[in-house]
Protein backbone atom coordinates (compact mmCIF):
# COMPACT_ATOMS: atom_id res chain seq x y z
CA UNK A 1 0.00 0.00 0.00
CA UNK A 2 1.07 3.55 -0.69
CA UNK A 3 1.20 6.22 1.99
CA UNK A 4 0.00 9.78 1.29
CA UNK A 5 3.60 11.01 1.06
CA UNK A 6 5.52 11.81 -2.11
CA UNK A 7 8.38 9.40 -1.35
CA UNK A 8 5.87 6.54 -1.12
CA UNK A 9 3.67 7.60 -4.06
CA UNK A 10 6.65 8.26 -6.34
CA UNK A 11 7.91 4.72 -5.69
CA UNK A 12 4.85 3.22 -7.41
CA UNK A 13 5.89 1.65 -10.72
CA UNK A 14 4.11 3.21 -13.68
CA UNK A 15 1.73 0.61 -15.19
CA UNK A 16 3.52 -0.84 -18.22
CA UNK A 17 0.72 -0.12 -20.69
CA UNK A 18 1.46 3.62 -20.66
CA UNK A 19 5.06 3.35 -21.87
CA UNK A 20 4.03 0.80 -24.49
CA UNK A 21 1.21 3.01 -25.83
CA UNK A 22 3.44 5.92 -26.99
CA UNK A 23 0.64 7.94 -28.58
CA UNK A 24 -2.57 9.49 -27.29
CA UNK A 25 -5.09 12.16 -28.31
CA UNK A 26 -5.98 15.10 -26.06
CA UNK A 27 -9.42 16.74 -26.47
CA UNK A 28 -10.03 20.29 -25.18
CA UNK A 29 -13.77 20.92 -25.19
CA UNK A 30 -15.83 23.27 -23.06
CA UNK A 31 -17.62 26.61 -22.95
CA UNK A 32 -14.52 28.25 -24.46
CA UNK A 33 -15.48 26.39 -27.66
CA UNK A 34 -18.53 28.68 -27.99
CA UNK A 35 -16.72 31.98 -28.67
CA UNK A 36 -14.08 29.83 -30.42
CA UNK A 37 -11.75 32.81 -30.39
CA UNK A 38 -8.17 33.35 -29.25
CA UNK A 39 -7.73 30.58 -26.73
CA UNK A 40 -9.35 28.28 -24.19
CA UNK A 41 -8.24 30.96 -21.67
CA UNK A 42 -10.89 33.23 -23.23
CA UNK A 43 -12.71 34.09 -19.96
CA UNK A 44 -9.50 35.01 -18.14
CA UNK A 45 -8.07 37.09 -20.99
CA UNK A 46 -11.37 38.90 -21.49
CA UNK A 47 -12.49 39.54 -17.91
CA UNK A 48 -9.33 39.45 -15.78
CA UNK A 49 -6.54 40.65 -18.09
CA UNK A 50 -8.94 42.64 -20.29
CA UNK A 51 -6.80 41.96 -23.37
CA UNK A 52 -7.83 44.24 -26.21
CA UNK A 53 -8.64 41.62 -28.92
CA UNK A 54 -10.97 39.78 -26.50
CA UNK A 55 -12.70 42.91 -25.23
CA UNK A 56 -13.20 44.17 -28.79
CA UNK A 57 -14.46 40.78 -29.97
CA UNK A 58 -17.15 40.77 -27.25
CA UNK A 59 -18.16 44.40 -27.87
CA UNK A 60 -18.51 43.78 -31.60
CA UNK A 61 -20.43 40.50 -31.42
CA UNK A 62 -22.43 40.28 -28.18
CA UNK A 63 -24.95 42.58 -26.46
CA UNK A 64 -23.82 44.81 -23.56
CA UNK A 65 -23.84 42.99 -20.22
CA UNK A 66 -23.31 39.58 -21.84
CA UNK A 67 -21.46 37.39 -19.33
CA UNK A 68 -19.31 34.29 -19.75
CA UNK A 69 -22.10 32.31 -18.07
CA UNK A 70 -24.34 33.29 -20.98
CA UNK A 71 -22.21 31.05 -23.22
CA UNK A 72 -23.63 28.04 -21.30
CA UNK A 73 -26.90 27.64 -23.25
CA UNK A 74 -24.98 28.22 -26.52
CA UNK A 75 -22.79 25.18 -25.91
CA UNK A 76 -25.18 22.97 -27.86
CA UNK A 77 -23.26 19.86 -29.04
CA UNK A 78 -26.08 19.01 -31.50
CA UNK A 79 -23.63 17.31 -33.89
CA UNK A 80 -21.76 15.42 -31.16
CA UNK A 81 -21.67 11.77 -32.23
CA UNK A 82 -19.49 9.87 -29.74
CA UNK A 83 -19.36 6.81 -32.01
CA UNK A 84 -17.94 8.90 -34.83
CA UNK A 85 -15.37 10.45 -32.46
CA UNK A 86 -14.37 6.98 -31.28
CA UNK A 87 -13.92 5.82 -34.90
CA UNK A 88 -11.66 8.82 -35.67
CA UNK A 89 -9.64 8.16 -32.52
CA UNK A 90 -9.23 4.52 -33.50
CA UNK A 91 -8.16 5.48 -37.03
CA UNK A 92 -5.47 7.81 -35.61
CA UNK A 93 -3.49 4.86 -34.23
CA UNK A 94 -3.65 6.39 -30.74
CA UNK A 95 -3.71 4.00 -27.78
CA UNK A 96 -5.36 6.38 -25.32
CA UNK A 97 -7.51 9.49 -25.21
CA UNK A 98 -7.70 12.25 -22.60
CA UNK A 99 -10.85 14.39 -22.50
CA UNK A 100 -11.10 17.66 -20.55
CA UNK A 101 -13.75 16.82 -17.97
CA UNK A 102 -13.39 20.35 -16.56
CA UNK A 103 -11.09 23.22 -17.55
CA UNK A 104 -10.17 26.30 -15.44
CA UNK A 105 -13.61 27.79 -16.20
CA UNK A 106 -15.15 25.23 -13.81
CA UNK A 107 -17.82 23.99 -16.22
CA UNK A 108 -17.99 20.17 -16.01
CA UNK A 109 -18.79 17.98 -19.03
CA UNK A 110 -20.61 15.57 -16.73
CA UNK A 111 -23.56 16.16 -14.40
CA UNK A 112 -21.46 16.77 -11.30
CA UNK A 113 -23.36 17.15 -8.06
CA UNK A 114 -20.57 19.53 -6.95
CA UNK A 115 -21.05 21.89 -9.91
CA UNK A 116 -24.70 22.81 -9.62
CA UNK A 117 -26.15 24.39 -12.78
CA UNK A 118 -22.63 24.78 -14.23
CA UNK A 119 -22.36 21.50 -16.09
CA UNK A 120 -23.32 19.97 -19.44
CA UNK A 121 -26.31 18.04 -18.05
CA UNK A 122 -28.03 21.06 -16.46
CA UNK A 123 -26.98 23.63 -19.08
CA UNK A 124 -26.33 23.60 -22.85
CA UNK A 125 -26.33 20.11 -24.39
CA UNK A 126 -28.24 18.58 -21.43
CA UNK A 127 -26.09 15.46 -21.96
CA UNK A 128 -23.41 13.66 -19.97
CA UNK A 129 -20.65 14.13 -22.54
CA UNK A 130 -18.04 12.28 -20.46
CA UNK A 131 -20.24 9.20 -20.13
CA UNK A 132 -21.17 9.18 -23.81
CA UNK A 133 -17.56 9.37 -25.04
CA UNK A 134 -16.33 6.86 -22.45
CA UNK A 135 -18.98 4.36 -23.55
CA UNK A 136 -18.25 4.76 -27.27
CA UNK A 137 -14.48 4.56 -26.83
CA UNK A 138 -14.83 1.39 -24.74
CA UNK A 139 -17.38 -0.25 -27.04
CA UNK A 140 -15.72 0.54 -30.36
CA UNK A 141 -11.98 0.73 -29.72
CA UNK A 142 -9.15 -0.70 -27.61
CA UNK A 143 -8.11 2.80 -26.50
CA UNK A 144 -7.73 3.54 -22.83
CA UNK A 145 -9.97 6.35 -21.61
CA UNK A 146 -8.53 9.21 -19.57
CA UNK A 147 -9.77 12.47 -18.10
CA UNK A 148 -8.15 15.88 -17.67
CA UNK A 149 -9.29 17.79 -14.59
CA UNK A 150 -8.34 21.31 -13.52
CA UNK A 151 -7.72 21.63 -9.79
CA UNK A 152 -8.43 25.35 -9.60
CA UNK A 153 -11.14 27.54 -11.16
CA UNK A 154 -10.32 31.11 -12.13
CA UNK A 155 -13.38 32.84 -10.71
CA UNK A 156 -14.80 30.40 -8.17
CA UNK A 157 -15.62 32.52 -5.08
CA UNK A 158 -14.49 29.75 -2.72
CA UNK A 159 -11.12 29.49 -4.44
CA UNK A 160 -10.70 33.28 -4.43
CA UNK A 161 -11.54 33.34 -0.68
CA UNK A 162 -8.89 30.69 0.01
CA UNK A 163 -6.36 32.59 -2.10
CA UNK A 164 -6.86 35.74 0.03
CA UNK A 165 -5.75 33.73 3.11
CA UNK A 166 -2.70 32.52 1.09
CA UNK A 167 -4.36 29.07 1.11
CA UNK A 168 -4.50 28.71 4.89
CA UNK A 169 -8.24 27.99 4.50
CA UNK A 170 -9.24 25.03 2.31
CA UNK A 171 -12.92 25.61 1.48
CA UNK A 172 -12.53 25.12 -2.29
CA UNK A 173 -10.64 21.78 -2.44
CA UNK A 174 -12.76 20.16 0.27
CA UNK A 175 -16.14 21.19 -1.17
CA UNK A 176 -15.38 21.25 -4.93
CA UNK A 177 -12.23 19.96 -6.60
CA UNK A 178 -11.51 16.88 -4.45
CA UNK A 179 -15.12 15.62 -4.39
CA UNK A 180 -15.16 16.02 -8.19
CA UNK A 181 -12.00 13.95 -8.58
CA UNK A 182 -13.43 11.12 -6.46
CA UNK A 183 -16.68 11.42 -8.43
CA UNK A 184 -15.10 11.08 -11.90
CA UNK A 185 -12.91 8.15 -10.81
CA UNK A 186 -15.74 6.15 -9.25
CA UNK A 187 -18.24 7.02 -11.99
CA UNK A 188 -16.12 6.76 -15.17
CA UNK A 189 -13.06 4.75 -14.06
CA UNK A 190 -10.55 6.66 -16.20
CA UNK A 191 -7.16 5.03 -16.61
CA UNK A 192 -5.40 8.39 -16.88
CA UNK A 193 -5.96 11.27 -14.50
CA UNK A 194 -4.39 14.28 -16.17
CA UNK A 195 -4.33 16.94 -13.47
CA UNK A 196 -3.65 20.61 -14.19
CA UNK A 197 -4.05 24.14 -12.85
CA UNK A 198 -2.59 24.39 -9.35
CA UNK A 199 -3.57 28.08 -9.01
CA UNK A 200 -0.18 28.70 -7.34
CA UNK A 201 -1.30 26.67 -4.34
CA UNK A 202 0.87 23.86 -2.86
CA UNK A 203 -0.10 20.18 -2.96
CA UNK A 204 -0.89 20.35 0.79
CA UNK A 205 -3.72 22.78 -0.01
CA UNK A 206 -5.07 20.45 -2.71
CA UNK A 207 -4.56 17.37 -0.50
CA UNK A 208 -3.16 15.70 -3.62
CA UNK A 209 -1.18 13.02 -1.80
CA UNK A 210 -4.29 11.74 0.03
CA UNK A 211 -6.21 11.54 -3.22
CA UNK A 212 -3.34 9.75 -5.00
CA UNK A 213 -2.95 7.26 -2.14
CA UNK A 214 -6.66 6.44 -2.45
CA UNK A 215 -6.34 6.26 -6.26
CA UNK A 216 -3.39 3.80 -6.07
CA UNK A 217 -4.68 1.74 -3.11
CA UNK A 218 -8.47 1.56 -3.16
CA UNK A 219 -9.95 3.10 -6.30
CA UNK A 220 -11.59 0.93 -9.00
CA UNK A 221 -8.63 1.71 -11.34
CA UNK A 222 -5.83 1.21 -8.78
CA UNK A 223 -3.94 -1.38 -10.86
CA UNK A 224 -3.93 0.36 -14.24
CA UNK A 225 -4.33 4.10 -13.61
CA UNK A 226 -1.54 6.52 -14.53
CA UNK A 227 -1.23 10.14 -13.42
CA UNK A 228 0.87 13.12 -14.42
CA UNK A 229 2.93 15.55 -12.34
CA UNK A 230 0.62 18.57 -11.90
CA UNK A 231 -0.59 18.20 -8.32
CA UNK A 232 0.34 21.53 -6.75
CA UNK A 233 2.95 24.26 -6.90
CA UNK A 234 6.42 22.74 -7.31
CA UNK A 235 5.30 19.16 -8.10
CA UNK A 236 5.66 19.49 -11.89
CA UNK A 237 8.59 17.50 -13.33
CA UNK A 238 9.27 16.23 -9.77
CA UNK A 239 6.38 14.20 -8.35
CA UNK A 240 3.54 12.00 -9.63
CA UNK A 241 3.46 9.38 -12.37
CA UNK A 242 4.78 10.51 -15.74
CA UNK A 243 6.33 13.97 -16.09
CA UNK A 244 4.98 16.69 -18.40
CA UNK A 245 7.40 19.45 -17.24
CA UNK A 246 5.73 22.09 -19.44
CA UNK A 247 3.27 22.32 -22.33
CA UNK A 248 4.78 21.24 -25.68
CA UNK A 249 7.74 19.72 -23.84
CA UNK A 250 10.14 18.05 -26.29
CA UNK A 251 13.70 18.02 -24.89
CA UNK A 252 15.32 16.16 -27.81
CA UNK A 253 17.38 13.95 -25.50
CA UNK A 254 16.75 10.90 -23.33
CA UNK A 255 15.22 11.55 -19.90
CA UNK A 256 15.67 9.19 -16.93
CA UNK A 257 11.96 9.39 -15.97
CA UNK A 258 8.92 8.56 -18.12
CA UNK A 259 7.55 11.74 -19.68
CA UNK A 260 4.89 12.99 -22.06
CA UNK A 261 4.94 15.70 -24.73
CA UNK A 262 1.45 17.25 -24.70
CA UNK A 263 1.11 19.50 -27.72
CA UNK A 264 -1.46 20.97 -30.08
CA UNK A 265 -2.13 20.57 -33.81
CA UNK A 266 -3.26 24.22 -33.75
CA UNK A 267 -0.01 25.96 -32.75
CA UNK A 268 -1.83 28.84 -31.01
CA UNK A 269 -4.56 27.24 -28.96
CA UNK A 270 -5.80 24.09 -27.20
CA UNK A 271 -9.45 25.00 -27.73
CA UNK A 272 -11.19 25.39 -31.10
CA UNK A 273 -10.62 28.69 -32.92
CA UNK A 274 -13.09 29.67 -35.61
CA UNK A 275 -10.65 32.18 -37.08
CA UNK A 276 -7.63 29.86 -37.35
CA UNK A 277 -5.66 30.04 -40.63
CA UNK A 278 -4.16 27.06 -42.46
CA UNK A 279 -0.67 28.16 -41.38
CA UNK A 280 -1.69 27.83 -37.74
CA UNK A 281 -1.97 24.05 -38.03
CA UNK A 282 1.05 21.76 -37.89
CA UNK A 283 1.57 19.79 -41.11
CA UNK A 284 1.55 16.00 -41.10
CA UNK A 285 5.33 16.07 -41.66
CA UNK A 286 5.75 18.18 -38.51
CA UNK A 287 3.48 15.86 -36.52
CA UNK A 288 5.34 12.71 -37.59
CA UNK A 289 8.61 14.45 -36.64
CA UNK A 290 7.20 15.27 -33.18
CA UNK A 291 6.08 11.68 -32.67
CA UNK A 292 9.40 10.16 -33.76
CA UNK A 293 11.56 12.57 -31.74
CA UNK A 294 9.41 12.14 -28.64
CA UNK A 295 9.33 8.34 -28.71
CA UNK A 296 13.06 7.98 -29.44
CA UNK A 297 13.78 10.05 -26.31
CA UNK A 298 11.55 7.86 -24.12
CA UNK A 299 8.41 10.00 -24.17
CA UNK A 300 4.77 9.62 -25.15
CA UNK A 301 3.09 12.08 -27.52
CA UNK A 302 -0.31 13.50 -26.52
CA UNK A 303 -1.65 15.33 -29.58
CA UNK A 304 -4.45 17.81 -28.94
CA UNK A 305 -7.55 18.69 -30.94
CA UNK A 306 -10.28 21.20 -30.07
CA UNK A 307 -13.84 20.28 -31.11
CA UNK A 308 -16.48 22.89 -31.97
CA UNK A 309 -19.28 24.08 -29.67
CA UNK A 310 -21.74 22.00 -31.71
CA UNK A 311 -19.71 18.82 -31.21
CA UNK A 312 -17.75 18.37 -34.45
CA UNK A 313 -14.11 17.40 -34.85
CA UNK A 314 -13.09 19.89 -37.54
CA UNK A 315 -12.14 18.24 -40.82
CA UNK A 316 -8.51 19.44 -40.61
CA UNK A 317 -8.09 17.73 -37.22
CA UNK A 318 -9.72 14.57 -38.53
CA UNK A 319 -7.42 14.58 -41.55
CA UNK A 320 -4.28 15.02 -39.44
CA UNK A 321 -5.34 12.21 -37.08
CA UNK A 322 -6.13 9.84 -39.94
CA UNK A 323 -2.78 10.70 -41.57
CA UNK A 324 -0.88 9.85 -38.39
CA UNK A 325 -2.88 6.60 -38.26
CA UNK A 326 -1.95 5.78 -41.86
CA UNK A 327 1.72 6.37 -41.05
CA UNK A 328 1.51 4.21 -37.92
CA UNK A 329 -0.15 1.40 -39.86
CA UNK A 330 3.15 0.98 -41.72
CA UNK A 331 5.64 2.11 -39.07
CA UNK A 332 3.87 1.19 -35.82
CA UNK A 333 6.43 -1.52 -34.99
CA UNK A 334 9.09 1.20 -34.70
CA UNK A 335 6.88 3.12 -32.23
CA UNK A 336 4.58 0.97 -30.07
CA UNK A 337 6.24 -1.05 -27.31
CA UNK A 338 9.73 0.18 -28.20
CA UNK A 339 12.50 1.26 -25.84
CA UNK A 340 15.05 4.03 -26.36
CA UNK A 341 18.28 2.84 -27.97
CA UNK A 342 21.77 3.88 -26.80
CA UNK A 343 21.67 6.71 -29.38
CA UNK A 344 18.51 8.75 -29.88
CA UNK A 345 19.40 10.40 -33.16
CA UNK A 346 22.10 9.87 -35.74
CA UNK A 347 25.42 11.69 -35.47
CA UNK A 348 26.12 11.82 -39.22
CA UNK A 349 22.75 12.28 -40.94
CA UNK A 350 20.22 14.76 -39.57
CA UNK A 351 16.56 13.76 -39.27
CA UNK A 352 17.28 10.12 -38.34
CA UNK A 353 15.89 8.89 -34.99
CA UNK A 354 16.35 5.50 -33.35
CA UNK A 355 14.14 3.18 -31.33
CA UNK A 356 14.74 -0.37 -30.15
CA UNK A 357 12.23 -3.25 -30.41
CA UNK A 358 13.08 -5.53 -27.45
CA UNK A 359 10.88 -8.50 -28.48
CA UNK A 360 12.28 -8.72 -32.01
CA UNK A 361 15.73 -7.50 -31.00
CA UNK A 362 16.07 -5.04 -33.86
CA UNK A 363 17.02 -1.39 -34.09
CA UNK A 364 14.68 0.95 -35.93
CA UNK A 365 16.21 3.87 -37.78
CA UNK A 366 13.41 6.25 -38.75
CA UNK A 367 14.48 8.77 -41.38
CA UNK A 368 12.34 11.78 -42.23
CA UNK A 369 13.97 12.81 -45.53
CA UNK A 370 14.42 10.42 -48.46
CA UNK A 371 18.00 11.06 -49.68
CA UNK A 372 18.38 12.32 -53.25
CA UNK A 373 21.53 10.19 -53.65
CA UNK A 374 19.57 6.97 -53.00
CA UNK A 375 21.97 6.03 -50.20
CA UNK A 376 21.60 6.66 -46.49
CA UNK A 377 24.65 6.96 -44.26
CA UNK A 378 24.19 6.15 -40.58
CA UNK A 379 26.97 6.97 -38.14
CA UNK A 380 25.71 5.06 -35.08
CA UNK A 381 25.10 1.35 -35.93
CA UNK A 382 28.02 -1.11 -35.83
CA UNK A 383 27.34 -3.54 -38.68
CA UNK A 384 28.85 -7.05 -38.96
CA UNK A 385 29.46 -8.81 -42.24
CA UNK A 386 27.32 -11.93 -42.65
CA UNK A 387 25.15 -11.02 -39.65
CA UNK A 388 23.65 -7.59 -40.14
CA UNK A 389 20.44 -7.35 -42.16
CA UNK A 390 18.66 -4.18 -43.23
CA UNK A 391 15.00 -4.08 -44.18
CA UNK A 392 12.87 -1.13 -45.29
CA UNK A 393 9.54 -1.54 -43.50
CA UNK A 394 6.79 -2.12 -46.06
CA UNK A 395 9.23 -3.30 -48.77
CA UNK A 396 9.90 -7.00 -49.39
CA UNK A 397 13.59 -7.27 -50.44
CA UNK A 398 16.46 -6.87 -47.93
CA UNK A 399 18.68 -3.88 -48.65
CA UNK A 400 22.37 -3.87 -49.57
CA UNK A 401 24.79 -2.10 -47.26
CA UNK A 402 28.49 -1.41 -46.67
CA UNK A 403 30.13 -1.02 -43.25
CA UNK A 404 32.24 2.06 -42.58
CA UNK A 405 35.06 0.73 -40.37
CA UNK A 406 34.36 0.31 -36.64
CA UNK A 407 31.12 2.24 -36.65
CA UNK A 408 28.77 3.42 -39.37
CA UNK A 409 26.97 1.94 -42.34
CA UNK A 410 25.92 3.09 -45.82
CA UNK A 411 22.62 1.65 -47.01
CA UNK A 412 21.44 1.51 -50.62
CA UNK A 413 17.76 2.41 -50.70
CA UNK A 414 15.53 0.88 -53.39
CA UNK A 415 14.69 3.03 -56.40
CA UNK A 416 10.98 3.60 -55.98
CA UNK A 417 8.50 5.96 -57.56
CA UNK A 418 6.43 8.02 -55.10
CA UNK A 419 3.51 5.59 -55.65
CA UNK A 420 5.72 2.57 -54.80
CA UNK A 421 6.93 4.01 -51.49
CA UNK A 422 5.52 2.08 -48.49
CA UNK A 423 4.30 5.37 -46.96
CA UNK A 424 4.86 9.12 -46.92
CA UNK A 425 6.40 11.57 -44.41
CA UNK A 426 9.04 9.23 -42.91
CA UNK A 427 10.36 5.67 -43.31
CA UNK A 428 11.73 2.95 -41.07
CA UNK A 429 14.80 0.78 -41.54
CA UNK A 430 14.92 -2.34 -39.39
CA UNK A 431 18.47 -3.37 -38.54
CA UNK A 432 19.10 -6.84 -37.12
CA UNK A 433 22.41 -8.38 -36.10
CA UNK A 434 23.91 -5.02 -35.11
CA UNK A 435 26.07 -4.41 -32.03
Amino acid sequence: RYDPRWDSLDARPLPAWFDEAKFGVFIHWGLFSVPGFGSEWFWWYWQKEKREPYVKFMEANYPPGFSYEDFGPLFTAEFFDPDQWADILKASGAKYVVLTSKHHEGFTLWGSKYSWNWNAVDVGPKRDLVAELATSVRNRTALRFGLYHSLFEWFNPLFLEDAITIFRTRKFPTSKSLPELYEIVTRYQPEIIWSDGDGNAPDTYWNSTDFLAWLYNDSPVRDTVVTNDRWGLGSICKHGGFYTCSDRYNPGYLLPHKWENCMTIDKRSWGYRRNAQLDDYLTIEELVKQLVETVSCGGNLLMNIGPTHDGRIAVIFEERLRQVGAWLKVNGEAIYGTKPWRAQNDTVTAGVWYTFSPKEGHINAIFLDWPVSGTLELGEPQAKLGETQVQLVGYKEPLKWVALGEKGIVIALPQLTPKELPCQWGWTLQLTGVN
